[in-house]
């Protein structure tokens, strides 16, 4: 029940004065009835400052609190209707009001507003209605005051309660969007760096281990040279490997389709920088993922077929990528990680991907539609 703000507690003191304002409205003259005023008006000031004290955390306290101050005298009303069916009554009121009535709407809206479980407030209801029931039979019980006490139960209690429901569902509706617009924004977000890490990092790790590849081959070194080269080679493979799976634990969502701002011309000249040995035939205008499947193309090729030549062919509908036997022991199998995103480009932009041993090595071929830019 800590106020954790000064504006917290002066704006609840200003509500206990108004809602004692209102408790001595509804009861005997101070001046011309102070016994009265101390047996009726005193304590009823006493429920609203306790009404206040415990409303702000638990709203549904100060509804009960207040039952007093609830709508039961029935004199005063929102309306006054004549009813002709199925009886003939006069003069019945609708919606009666006091002069404290709108601080019981307000804190049976915070009760809905705020309380998630539902049974304290039925159970609380329950009790609200047996004490309405309670003043109508101490006047008589006529059917007038069962009516005016049906529409002050309702208008009092029970729709301020289900529009502070209502109110409390659509924030949190509104809370659980922007928390999911968040999770998708995280998803694409690492998406985009697993992509990212795929293209530029576990390509510039397959050339690391060509060119150690070509190195462990080359004349003139003795035996620990050769051995380092080799494990240089090795280690580069390890890192592709652990890369990938990282890559699998970050790409959770869709992969975005653009590629690196690097054109296929020199993408095969750092390939070619780095020992790979390379044909190059491009037809323009190239397709817009030609670079992402020469990349993984030659990705794949340096990875397992190292030392062997590649064959690669751009067309403005047709990609195709061929590696010979590799000269040297590969490295690890991967993972298929590339692949199978590349698989999934290639789907999303109505095309076609071909990929399987063959003549002793391995070849990869897109097929694109007629009407893709």
């Amino acid at each position: 029940m800590r106020r954790t703000t000064p504006r917290q507690i002066v704006n609840d003191v200003i509500l206990w004065i108004l809602l004692s304002i209102s408790a001595a409205a509804m009861g005997p003259d101070p001046f011309t009835n102070p016994a009265g005023f101390a047996a009726i008006t005193v304590p009823r000031i006493v429920l609203a400052a306790a009404a206040v004290l415990v409303g702000r955390p638990w709203p549904l306290a100060a509804v009960l609190l207040l039952l007093p101050l609830g709508p039961w005298t029935f004199t005063e009303g929102f309306a006054t209707t004549n009813l002709t069916w199925p009886v003939r009554l006069s003069q019945v009121k609708l919606f009666p009001l006091n002069a404290a009535s709108l601080f019981v709407i307000w804190y049976a809206y915070l009760t809905g507003r705020r309380m998630v479980r539902a049974w304290p407030a039925a159970a609380a209801f329950c009790v609200i209605i047996l004490a309405g029931a309670g003043v109508v039979l101490y006047r008589g019980g006529g059917l007038a005051a069962w009516i005016t006490l049906t529409s002050a139960l309702a208008g009092s209690y029970a729709v301020p309660y289900l529009l502070g429901v209502l109110r409390r569902r659509l924030v949190q509706q509104r809370e659980q969007n922007r928390l999911s617009g968040e999770a998708q924004a995280r998803l694409r977000e690492r998406a985009r760096i697993a992509r990212d890490m795929h293209d530029s990092l576990g390509h510039d790790l397959a050339l690391i281990a060509v060119r150690a590849a070509g190195l462990e081959l080359s004349p003139g070194l003795d035996e620990s040279q050769v051995r380092a080269a080799g494990q240089l080679r090795e280690a580069a493979s390890d890192a592709t490997e652990r890369l990938r799976q990282i890559i699998g634990l970050l790409s959770e969502g869709p992969a975005p389709l653009t590629p690196l701002e690097e054109d296929v011309d020199a993408l095969v000249e750092r390939a070619r920088a780095s020992g790979m040995t390379i044909a190059l035939q491009v037809t323009e205008p190239a397709p817009a993922l030609a670079h992402r499947v020469v990349q993984e193309a030659l990705t794949n090729a340096a990875k397992h077929a190292p030392g062997a030549p590649v064959t690669v062919e751009v067309a403005p509908r047709r990609i195709a990528i061929r590696n010979g036997p590799p000269a040297r022991r590969p490295g690890r199998p991967g993972s298929g990680l590339g692949l199978a995103g590349l698989r999934e480009r290639v789907r999303l932009a109505g095309g076609t991907l071909a990929a399987g041993p063959a003549e002793g090595g391995y070849a990869l071929t897109v097929e694109l539609p007629d009407d893709l830019p």
